[in-house]
């Protein structure tokens, strides 16, 4: 109360104050980050560990073992995942929600470190980074040229512009995709090798003991201290080729004798192409906290600076922009919450007749609207699609506090009282019960304070919006509202509020249909709850179910993989033949721009197989950016490539993956929604039951892409040393591992040599290796020469058996068990529906073998548990109401009467969501919980009303009647304004306005049933459950003279409940 007196006495105040959060709300949005979602604060963090050389079996049991064994001691841990291929192994480590992070990274990285005690010798420290929203990338760096070589421009790309673009605000910047690093090869020739009698590990050594680190000494000679570097290391490298490999007796044999020096690149394992041409790119990734908008910006403005350490040969672009569509998504929600606050302010209008009144009532929403803006900025929240949107979804609440006092107000005008007064008494007599419904509004959102993990970093933010623009809106009704009103309304007549209109018909039209129902109101009322029960059992099977609204954004990625080991250069021509097919099928000049990444990533750049993973040089994925005025909806486009692809490059795999940052974001690292895993101990049975699943799985006709995930016979050449001979021989199986990885790879990986180049001061490796064109079959593998100062001179044949077979090319594990992964997209169909499916065909399979576990995962398992959290949320929201009403209205029945309009929201939603064939996510359930929010706050007016008037000694019928009929036009009001400030976003026509959508169908689908049930059944049910209701508080207090204890009067039994 005091608020309101004193806006009244100090009203320049009142608009001082009102300009002043204006103006810091104008500071608060420059200040603010702007991205497409909040921080997810995602419990997850990646382990990169390279090893040059290790098979997949290697990888897997001499390092990720280890990291496996010891991470399970970090605290919080939930599970550890891993990958292991040639080269890299991956560990994926999930924690429960709400675990420290920070904590966590530093057991982590606390756990590697100890794991590494147990690791081959030359293992290098891994890489360690947590995944989060900023893992997605939100665009690409692209070099091209016409005249360089790709490891020239990986060069340059690295060491010249990654050292600038790293340092930007808020970029994280992995290494260049694409190119090969520089590396100094010495090749060698074998067939020389075999005439001088020397294996490729004699050169290794020597050029080991030749070209060395050495630090430098010093000098003193009089008073000068002289530095003293020693040329260890050869200053130019043609130099090593007078490096002597072999002296003593006979001729001494340089390295000139048996090989070459080139300045060249590792061996290549992967190829980056954009629109069909080698290239190299850098993604372009940001910090969790930084803003998207922001860090492209930097990255744009940065493109001249970037272009000028650069020979003016090489072009930079920037590609794949995810700005545009994050930009454009969060300028739909600002243009639909506009567009919902003009027609909300039309609904007024139209309901109040006085063009000063709508004025004073719209003119609450932006203020209302800034002064959320302010304390989410306080807050440390962001600009995003969340906070956005619960900014525009508040938008038709708002005009629910000044609608209610400004209703109030003309009926007090029309009893002829003064402006001050009339304003003064009405706004005193609605304070208590706007506060109230507020109250009730935000309690449906006080459960999501409780939720764990996405379901809580989605909705926190959401509520945070609705609830500091709701407290700003009761805030400016009680202060600006009552100031306003005074200044610039109309005095009316009595005559005048008498004349006849429309709203007094349907009044009176409204008071004869109660009257007609209460006299049936049992029937009425168990028709009403049946019909409920009856909705909601026969909609609710039929409703879809998934974690985010799909969205389009003209962007598609489709992963392809050529037969099971496949050399890089053979999957470069058919990657090409796709592009081809693809941009066929598109049209000409349908598609703007594709990006390729081709094979895997090399051994030096482990972190990059976190933003992009591929098994082997066999495996592509290819980006296509669709042209914004192609008219393609992607989905449909898809479908069509799936029959077109697989009939033009037979026995090769294809499966789409999301191409848009949204859906990557919430598929939380899975590459597609669908993942089967069958884990156990071995894993023969394991394959053999995942065989069965395929079968079965394949069954269900909205699946798509349905494939192993990882290679699970990868060609392979066997060699099997024979120790026994070989050391009849001389040789030892190290020695002749170490021939032959030089043979066949490269010696850095077991003998790591180097050279700075004197120009730049980079340093570079080098590497004995012999040309692949040398070694192409076994008999080139049989004639590797493994001489290691023995006399008999054996070759490889000599002392082992080759021959070719397959092996594991890519090893998953679970929590240390190993497992078969099946993987599948959707189509068609929704992911609830598609998980109960999973679940048939898995009990199609039968029993499991021992030991064998079948885990559903990808998106299904994050939707049933953030489905789940919102499910007991809506329970927790709707009892916190009802504990707060109860507290109020000091009866539990009347509490009751009010939540009677809940399973009306309910129908409305599901009714609509099923028509416009929406499914049930986290925006729609947002919805539903605001619905009820708003459908409790109009029917808590009308249940105080009557009861006020019930206990002025009128029956709870009549009490029923009079309150419906005294409150209709607020509600009404109330109810059609916010449902036309949700049209907008309810039709979804902007792009990236899919993703909210789905939230104002359903506000306007539980409004439209509940504001029904609040006019026409809540009444029957108050007239019912008060017909007995004593009019004496409950309170026991015998001082208290409204209570049936009062020491003034004889108890009244029948008091209120």
């Amino acid at each position: 109360m005091w608020l309101l007196r004193s806006a009244l006495r100090n009203p320049i105040s009142v608009i001082v104050l009102v300009i002043a959060v204006a103006l810091c709300s104008i500071l608060a949005l420059l200040r603010m980050p702007i991205d497409i979602f909040p921080n997810l604060n995602l419990p997850v963090i990646y382990v990169a560990q390279p090893y040059g050389g290790m098979s997949p079996a290697q990888m897997e049991g001499y390092l990720v073992y280890y990291y496996e064994y010891h991470f399970l001691y970090i605290t919080g841990i939930e599970s550890v995942e891993s990958k292991s291929i040639q080269n890299v192994g991956l560990l994926k480590l999930t924690f429960h929600p709400g675990t420290d992070m920070s904590q966590a990274m530093a057991q982590t990285v606390g756990y590697v470190d100890r794991a590494r005690a147990f690791m081959p010798p030359g293992t290098v420290a891994p890489f360690i980074m947590r995944f989060d929203a900023g893992s997605v990338p939100v665009g690409y760096l692209v070099f091209s040229s016409a005249t360089k070589s790709v490891a020239e421009i990986q060069d340059l790309a690295l060491n010249r512009v990654r050292p600038l673009f790293a340092t930007l605000p808020g970029v994280s910047a992995p290494p260049p995709f694409g190119g090969a690093a520089r590396t100094i090869v010495v090749s060698v020739d074998p067939s020389r090798l075999r005439a001088y009698r020397m294996a490729p590990e004699e050169v290794v050594q020597a050029l080991n003991a030749g070209n060395t680190i050495v630090p430098a000494g010093n000098v003193r000679t009089g008073d000068l201290l002289r530095l003293a570097p020693i040329n260890s290391v050869v200053t130019n490298i043609k130099d090593l080729l007078n490096l002597p490999i072999r002296t003593g007796a006979g001729p001494t044999v340089f390295l000139r004798d048996v090989g070459t020096i080139e300045d060249s690149s590792d061996i290549i394992t992967g190829y980056a192409e954009v629109n069909g041409r080698r290239t190299v790119y850098i993604p372009v990734t940001k910090r969790a906290d930084a803003s998207t908008l922001s860090v492209v910006s930097e990255v744009k403005a940065s493109l001249a600076q970037f272009q000028s350490v650069v020979p003016p040969d090489i072009k930079i672009d920037y590609e794949f922009d995810q700005s545009s569509y994050v930009r454009n998504s969060l300028l739909s929600v600002v243009k639909e919450g506009l567009l919902g606050a003009v027609l909300t302010g039309v609904m007024v209008f139209l309901f109040l007749r006085d063009w000063r009144s709508s004025l004073i009532v719209v003119a609450t929403i932006p203020f209302a609207l800034l002064t959320a803006v302010v304390a989410l900025w306080g807050a440390g929240q962001t600009v995003n699609i969340m906070t956005l949107g619960g900014l525009a979804l508040a938008v038709g609440i708002l005009v629910d506090e000044s609608t209610v006092v400004m209703e109030n107000i003309h009926s007090h005008l029309g009893q002829g009282r003064g402006r001050a007064v009339a304003v003064l008494e009405a706004s005193k007599e609605v304070q208590i019960p706007r506060l109230l419904a507020m109250l009730c509004i935000l309690a449906v959102f006080v459960p999501s304070f409780f939720m764990t993990g996405v379901s809580h970093s989605l909705f926190v933010p959401l509520s945070l919006a609705v609830g500091f623009a709701m407290a700003a809106s009761y805030l400016l009704s009680s202060t600006l509202v009552p100031v306003l009103s005074t200044w610039i309304l109309r005095e009316h007549t009595p005559e005048a509020e008498d004349a006849p209109s429309l709203l007094h018909r349907v009044r009176d039209r409204l008071g004869r249909i109660l009257a007609r129902l209460t006299a049936n109101r049992g029937l009425t009322i168990s028709a009403y709850v049946l019909g409920s029960l009856l909705v909601i059992a026969l909609l609710g099977p039929y409703l879809g179910r998934e974690i985010f609204p799909r969205v389009s954004s003209g962007q598609l990625l489709l992963r392809f993989r050529a037969p099971v080991g496949t050399r890089v250069e053979t999957t470069e021509r058919l990657t090409l033949g796709v592009l081809h097919a693809i941009q066929e099928a598109a049209g000409a000049g349908n598609v703007s721009v594709t990006l390729s990444y081709i094979g895997a990533p090399p051994p030096n750049y482990p972190i990059n197989t976190i933003y992009l993973w591929t098994s082997g040089q066999h495996e592509a994925v290819l980006r296509v950016a669709l042209n914004p005025d192609a008219n393609i909806r992607v989905n449909e486009f898809e479908e069509r490539l799936r029959k077109l692809l697989p009939d033009k490059f037979p026995g090769c795999q294809f499966s789409f993956e999301a191409g848009d940052i949204v859906t990557q974001i919430m598929n939380f690292g899975a590459p597609t929604p669908v993942e089967i895993n069958v884990g156990g101990p071995d894993l023969a049975a394991d394959r053999a039951l995942a065989a069965k699943l395929r079968s079965e799985v394949s069954k269900i006709p909205a699946l798509r892409d349905l494939q192993y995930d990882e290679p699970l016979d990868y060609p392979s050449i066997n060699i099997d040393v024979d120790r026994e001979r070989a050391g009849q021989l001389g040789v030892t199986t190290a020695g002749v591992g170490r021939s032959f990885l030089a043979a066949t790879s490269s010696s850095r990986f077991v003998t790591p040599n180097y050279w700075a180049d004197p120009k730049s001061g980079v340093g570079y490796q080098v590497q004995v290796q012999v040309p692949q064109s040398n070694v192409s079959s076994i008999q080139d593998v049989e004639h590797i020469p493994v001489t290691q100062g023995a006399a008999a001179h054996p070759l490889m044949g000599d002392v082992a058996q080759v021959g070719y077979g397959s092996v594991v090319g890519e090893y998953h594990r679970l929590n240390g068990q190993r497992m078969v992964t099946l993987t599948a997209n959707v189509a068609g169909e929704d992911l609830g529906r598609i998980s109960g499916e999973l679940d048939s065909a898995i009990k199609r399979v039968g029993e499991f073998p021992r030991g064998v576990k079948v885990t559903i995962r990808g998106q299904i398992g994050p939707m049933k548990q953030t489905l789940t959290n919102l499910g007991i949320g809506l329970l927790l929201a709707v009892l916190v109401i009802y504990l707060l009403l109860a507290a109020n209205f000091q009866s539990l029945r009347l509490a009751f009467v009010v939540l009677s309009t809940v399973p009306a929201v309910i129908c409305g939603v599901l009714f609509v969501l099923l028509v416009t064939r929406t499914s049930l996510n986290i925006q729609s359930f947002m919805g539903a919980i605001m619905a009820i929010g708003v459908a409790v706050a109009n029917a808590i007016l009308l249940v105080t009303f009557a009861e006020e008037y019930r206990r002025q000694g009128n029956t709870s019928t009549a009490a029923a009647i009079h309150g419906a009929r005294t409150r209709m036009r607020p509600i009404l009001m109330t109810s059609m304004a916010m449902i036309a400030g949700m049209v907008p976003m309810a039709l979804g026509i902007g792009e990236g306005s899919q993703q909210t959508a789905p939230l104002g169908r359903a506000v306007i689908g539980g409004l439209l049933f509940a504001t029904a049930a609040t006019l026409l059944i809540l009444p029957l049910v108050f007239s019912l459950v008060q017909e007995r209701a004593g009019v004496k508080s409950p309170s026991l207090d015998p001082d208290d003279p409204a209570s049936a204890f009062a020491r003034s009067s004889n108890p009244v039994p029948g008091g209120a409940a």
